[in-house]
């Protein structure tokens, strides 16, 4: 492979892996977003509230690890279905959950 044609590819990597990236921080801008009585609505409980605080985290965590949307959504549903109800708030994650 030519160095124009390898460098042509690493630039069509990078420009995905940022628009990926960029897709997960808006999620998670979405999800960080949700009003109080949004997440109560899903959470009712205190022990259920901690499992919102540890979505954020999986996604955050997606986002510096730069895990495919597959590997996102499952840790989502390794949180339980607590996580996947306030996942299911982001109209992005509903599509997918």
């Amino acid at each position: 492979m030519t160095t124009d044609k390898k460098n042509k590819y690493e630039d069509r990597f990078k420009e995905a892996d940022k628009a990926f990236n960029d897709e997960f921080k808006d999620r998670l801008a979405k999800l960080k977003g949700l009003s109080q009585k949004e997440v109560d609505a899903a959470t009712p409980g205190t022990a259920e509230h901690d499992v919102y605080q540890k979505l954020v985290k999986v996604v955050e965590k997606a986002i510096s690890d730069n895990l495919s949307q597959a590997e996102l959504i499952t840790n989502i549903q390794a949180l339980g279905e607590v996580a996947i109800k306030v996942a299911s708030k982001i109209p992005e994650f509903a599509a997918l959950l």
